[in-house]
């Protein structure tokens, strides 16, 4: 269950932010674009959460597992089912795409890919878009894993969550298209190929390296308390789940 509930959150994030970028870019701009992104998550949080903790992310994934909060056989499984939500999604914005006058080439025009040196939307050095994409997910895996902790009010997780990635990918749009996640890079890559594939490796380890940094931050700074896995801390209450049980 929790694998489908990966897979779907996923799926939402990468159709909604990816959608966006390729149907209604042109109307909505890099604010709409981050907008989408930030609110699916904000949505999925809330949806999938309470069933797989909604990472949706191999990198918050990683981050998570390292804090010790999932098992780690756990941990290629949820990487699994979030590509596979990526792909499906991809492919679910090209076939609506191509509906439109004139088809859509994925390989032409990009699906939202992301990509450095001359593949970036302002034309960022390799060194540039490396240290975006893992200083950036640094920052969205940190307050994944603050907003999910013991000492943070549980319930209201996906409301910082979401608007930090809306932050971020404000930030990096224009660096690397704004990804912060494997998961979302691969999927439209798969249908680009070509320079796609080949510059995919900076989307896997930029972000894996920012997960990782995220969480030795945060193991440094947390004190030595029972942790609470990101599933509990998107729960409701005790005293909301009891309320809804009384209203079934």
């Amino acid at each position: 269950m929790k694998y489908a509930a990966e897979m779907f959150g996923t799926f939402v994030l990468v159709f909604a932010g990816v959608g966006t970028a390729v149907i209604a870019g042109g109307q909505v701009g890099n604010v709409g674009v981050a907008l989408a992104f930030g609110l699916a998550l904000m949505a999925m949080a809330f949806t999938v959460g309470p069933i797989s903790g909604c990472h949706l992310n191999p990198a918050v994934t990683v981050a998570i597992a390292i804090s010790r909060r999932m098992k780690i056989s756990e941990t290629l499984g949820y990487i699994a089912a979030q590509i596979a939500g990526a792909t499906v999604a991809s492919g679910v914005v090209v076939f609506i795409a191509n509906g439109a006058p004139g088809g859509y080439k994925a390989a032409l025009s990009g699906l939202a890919a992301t990509g450095y040196g001359a593949h970036s939307p302002g034309h960022y050095s390799l060194a540039a878009c490396f240290v975006a994409e893992m200083f950036l997910t640094m920052l969205l895996a940190g307050t994944v894993l603050g907003a999910t902790g013991n000492r943070a009010p549980a319930g209201f997780a996906g409301i910082p969550i979401g608007f930090i990635l809306t932050a971020i990918i404000l930030a990096g749009i224009p660096v690397t298209n704004g990804s912060f996640n494997p998961a979302r890079s691969i999927g439209p890559a798969i249908f680009v190929g070509g320079w796609a594939l080949q510059q995919i490796w900076l989307s896997i380890v930029g972000p894996i390296a920012g997960g990782v940094l995220a969480a030795l931050i945060y193991l440094g700074l947390r004190e030595t308390e029972p942790m609470i896995s990101t599933r509990q801390a998107e729960q409701a209450l005790p005293s909301h789940q009891a309320e809804r049980k009384a209203n079934v």
